[in-house]
């Protein structure tokens, strides 16, 4: 069985609420107190520059569980980010042995129930001037029972200062700590060995210890892009055991991985006891590629950028550039060279700048997409969604910007230059709208660069940059070329109110994906908002004027401002804030909503499954469906075959869909696979689809009828 069928337990399955709990120290669901959190200390008092032990207390209501730091098939683990002052230092989170649980749909699960304490040693500086200090954390978990629930809080743990102190919480920071794993004991105590059988390792471990305990385990900790199975035990005579754990995702020189030796007189008792295991020095590094794979995936990275200018989130602003170009055929090479550089730099800044945020997202522990962590946010399109309607008005005339007449112009003003300053922010903005697509050969490039070091990501996203700027600088390069295009003239001005036409149609796309994530409700909020805009637009080109007197100018920027702060308040703080999508599992076109246990059903029940992995906002997505899966011919196909097909939906950044992207080594959609059966490896399909792609690899599989 493959992992994809143990992404979530049955709870998640039907319904995850997504949302932060409000700050305090308790979360409730229903007026039932489901989570209590509570920062706590092992000491009365900070002596400076003496270490002590703090931790976060969760206390779960009965039934509730949360999740240790690897959470198995399903869940997600606690985190506690401290803020604490200059000069103090904190210690890595300890995690107590944790319950394993095995729900229905094999799925497997590592976390904590009633009552967990993850605790953390924490270093303050040797002088300390306050009589007391106020230690701040974040704390964000999962709650689960019949349903999952993300919670969080801001908690704060004051505690006096002297020079000398007490233990406090005796009992129970004592209590967790004798839950705490130990490393694995000299070898005349335990000996472990591992070793590699196909698709499964194998640890065997050698201990008189553990012939005194009926109940034993291995806990994996998969790091980096390995997916593993369900640990079992292969053998156990003696003192020997044998513990066998699939590799269902992983490079094949993989030798070993981390993990905890688990015994007990019972399973999940209280006397539970763990060693930890490293892996063995013949393991080969998650990130350990060699220099000649690196050389193509940066190539591929730049094959992705260049097929991105023909993607259709681009073409809106790429035909705004070769509209600049038409303008300066005829001008001097310096300045057409100038021009093109400009637009070059910034592509370039975006990447980079991408670049470096998803690598502190990675470094913090955070999941790294591309496209999905700015596009699956509604806040981000309903901005994305103003700037192009702004930038359309510009085009239209509704405004002029005075490019020297006023500080506060920023990106719509400069975009709208016709200097290197606006060739610079169509860089930009082009780069804003190529962000939600996966050319073909770029979602393989940035799904192992995704799995790579910082200086691979950033090296990555420099070579897609160069790939979507290759076109400019060649042409700037050979203004010669200008000549074929035509030659400026009155018509100009009807070509630049048509691109404006081209942007509304983008902006058409960006409602579509609204309403996608916040239902018909948000569409009309944010089209109001949209509307104070365009109000405040004209009221900038009739009132704002290099000739109107100062005082017409006050009154058009004050009641502008009052147009757009109360409409963003009303309009957009409150009724598009608490609009809701009201999900339905009846999709058309034969297509069935994707859950991991719908799929382990179906191909249970000896059925072959296509899951299409998409979102809303996905262009190259609705290109695929529109010109290939939704075809005569591959529906009928389909149909013929009896193949049922689940569209996995990641228009809101479902966490159970990006696990399954990151197991099959892709940072975002689209995503299509082939289960031709329960025991037969998935087949994965290109980004760009082709009918004959398709119907070639059905007939890979064999004929099955329809029970229907």
């Amino acid at each position: 069985m493959t992992s994809a069928f143990r992404l979530a337990v049955p709870a998640t399955i039907f319904l995850l609420i997504v949302g932060a709990a409000p700050e305090g120290k308790s979360q409730t669901y229903e007026g039932k107190e489901l989570v209590k959190a509570e920062l706590v200390a092992d000491t009365n008092a900070i002596v400076p520059g003496k270490k002590f032990t703090a931790g976060l207390l969760l206390r779960m209501a009965p039934g509730w569980h949360t999740y240790w730091k690897f959470s198995g098939d399903a869940g997600i683990p606690t985190e506690l980010k401290w803020k604490l002052p200059p000069g103090w230092k904190v210690g890595e989170l300890q995690w107590p042995i944790p319950l394993k649980t095995n729900d229905p749909g094999d799925i497997q699960t590592y976390g904590y129930q009633d009552e967990v304490l993850l605790m953390q040693e924490i270093i303050p500086p040797a002088k300390i001037d306050n009589s007391s200090v106020k230690l701040s954390a974040e704390a964000s978990w999962l709650v689960c029972e019949k349903i999952c629930i993300p919670g969080g809080a801001t908690l704060l743990l004051e505690i006096p200062i002297s020079t000398t102190s007490r233990p406090a919480n005796t009992e129970l920071f004592a209590r967790y700590r004798q839950l705490l794993p130990q490393d694995l004991p000299a070898a005349d105590v335990a000996k472990g060995k591992w070793s590699r059988v196909g698709s499964e390792l194998q640890f065997n471990v050698t201990s008189a210890t553990l012939a005194n305990y009926p109940v034993a385990d291995f806990y994996p900790l998969p790091e980096g892009n390995i997916v593993v199975g369900h640990p079992k035990i292969e053998s156990r005579t003696g003192n020997g055991i044998t513990f066998a754990i699939p590799i269902e995702s992983a490079s094949k020189g993989l030798s070993s991985i981390k993990g905890l030796v688990v015994f007990a007189q019972r399973a999940n008792g209280n006397d539970r006891a763990a060693w930890r295991v490293a892996e063995s020095g013949a393991a080969l590094p998650a990130n350990s590629v060699p220099a000649r794979g690196v050389l193509t995936f940066l190539f591929f990275g730049f094959l992705g950028g260049l097929i991105l200018n023909l993607m259709p989130c681009v073409l809106p602003v790429i035909s705004l550039k070769i509209f600049g170009f038409i303008q300066q055929a005829g001008q001097s090479r310096h300045k057409i060279w100038r021009s093109g550089l400009a637009f070059a730099a910034g592509i370039f800044v975006w990447f980079v700048g991408l670049a470096l945020l998803l690598i502190i997202l990675k470094a913090a522990g955070r999941e790294v997409t591309w496209g999905g962590f700015q596009f699956t946010n509604p806040y981000f399109v309903l901005l994305l969604s103003v700037i192009v309607l702004v930038f359309a008005l510009n085009l239209f005339g509704v405004f002029e910007i005075s490019l020297p007449q006023t500080a506060t112009r920023g990106l719509l003003s400069w975009t709208a230059g016709e200097g290197e300053a606006g060739s610079f922010f169509q860089g930009v903005f082009a780069t804003v709208l190529a962000t939600p697509c996966t050319a073909p050969f770029l979602g393989t490039a940035l799904g192992f660069a995704f799995t790579q070091s910082a200086a691979i990501i950033l090296s990555m996203f420099v070579a897609i940059a160069a790939g979507m700027s290759a076109p400019y600088l060649l042409l700037c390069a050979q203004p010669a070329w200008l000549r074929l295009l035509p030659k400026p003239g009155p018509w100009m001005a009807h070509v630049k109110q048509f691109m404006g036409f081209l942007l509304l149609a983008t902006l058409l796309f960006l409602l579509y994906v609204l309403g996608a994530q916040r239902g018909l409700d948000g569409i009309i909020w944010a089209s109001c908002f949209l509307l104070v805009v365009s109000i405040a637009c004209w009221m900038k080109g009739a009132f704002i004027s290099p000739v109107a007197s100062t005082r017409a100018k006050t009154i058009a920027i004050i009641t502008m401002s009052i147009l757009l702060v109360l409409s963003g308040i009303y309009f957009i703080g409150d009724k598009f804030r608490s609009s809701k999508l009201a999900t339905s599992s009846q999709l058309a076109g034969g297509w069935q909503a994707f859950t991991p246990e719908r799929l382990q059903e179906e191909l249970e029940q000896g059925r072959s499954v296509f899951v299409d992995f998409t979102a809303a906002w996905c262009l190259t997505c609705k290109f695929n469906e529109a010109s290939v899966l939704e075809s005569a011919a591959v529906r009928e196909a389909f149909q013929r075959r009896g193949i049922v097909k689940l569209k996995a939906d990641w228009t809101n950044g479902d966490p159970v869909i990006t696990k399954l992207l990151q197991q099959f080594g892709r940072p975002g959609v689209p995503l299509y696979v082939l289960y031709p059966g329960k025991s037969a490896e998935p087949i994965v399909f290109p980004e760009l689809l082709s009918k004959s792609i398709i119907l070639n690899k059905l007939e890979t599989i064999s004929h099955t009828v329809a029970s229907q």
